[in-house]
C-alpha cells in the first residue's frame, strides 16, 4: 500500500488541488457552488483556516490556504469539506459516478476522487507563483480569455484589494498579453 506523506507545518500556507471522481463537470454549476461555499463556511466555523486564493473548474479546484498557528490539520479539513459536499450534492439530487464494490464497502461515494495534491508555500516568491498559477488557470483550461472573465475565481477579489490591475494577464483584443513567466509557471506546476 502507498505511504501518503503529508507536510505537517503548524500555522503553514498550502497550495492544493482537489478533483472530481472522474473527473465529472459540475463544480461550476450555481447549485454546486452554493454547496460548496456552505461546506467551506462550516468547515471554516469549526476550524478556522484563510482562503488566500481559489480558483473553481468544472472538474478541479485549487486553492492557498493559511493555517491557524499551530494547527497542521488541513486533512481533516478537507475530509470535512467533501463530506458536507457530497451529502448536500447527492440529497439535491446530484449525480455521482459509478462506484466499484470495494469503494461501496468503504461507504465512498462517486463524487470527490479520494485524495487531493498538497504543496507547502515555501516562501513569497512560492505564494505569488502558486496565486497567479490559480489565477490564469481558466485561461490554460480554454475556459475564459483572461482571469477576469471567469466568475468562479478570487480574482475579483484580489482586483478589490488593489492586488491586481483589471487587465493582469489578459489576452482580450486590444488589452496586454500574459505576464512574462507563465510558461516557466504553467510547466511547473502540475493538475
Amino acid at each position: 500500500m502507498p505511504d501518503y506523506r503529508r507536510a505537517h507545518v503548524p500555522g503553514g500556507t498550502f497550495f492544493f488541488t482537489v478533483v472530481t471522481e472522474d473527473r465529472a463537470r459540475f463544480l461550476c454549476n450555481r447549485p454546486a457552488r452554493r454547496m460548496l461555499r456552505a461546506a467551506f463556511r462550516e468547515c471554516r466555523r469549526r476550524w478556522p483556516f484563510t482562503i488566500e486564493s481559489i480558483v473553481l473548474l468544472p472538474d478541479h479546484l485549487h486553492a492557498i490556504w493559511t493555517l491557524p498557528r499551530g494547527d497542521t490539520d488541513y486533512s481533516r479539513r478537507w475530509a470535512f469539506i467533501k463530506k458536507q459536499f457530497t451529502k448536500a450534492w447527492l440529497a439535491s439530487g446530484g449525480d455521482e459516478q459509478n462506484r466499484s464494490p470495494s469503494r461501496r464497502n468503504d461507504r465512498r461515494r462517486g463524487v470527490w476522487q479520494r485524495r487531493f495534491w498538497e504543496h507547502t508555500i515555501l516562501d513569497e516568491a512560492d505564494f505569488i507563483h502558486h496565486v497567479e498559477y490559480i489565477h490564469f488557470n481558466p485561461v490554460r483550461h480554454g475556459l475564459a480569455n483572461c482571469p477576469h472573465d471567469w466568475a468562479c475565481s478570487s480574482f475579483p477579489r484580489a482586483v478589490r484589494l488593489g492586488r491586481y490591475p483589471m487587465d493582469w494577464a489578459c489576452t482580450c483584443e486590444g488589452q496586454r498579453a500574459p505576464v512574462p513567466g507563465f510558461e516557466r509557471i504553467m510547466r511547473t506546476i502540475g493538475e
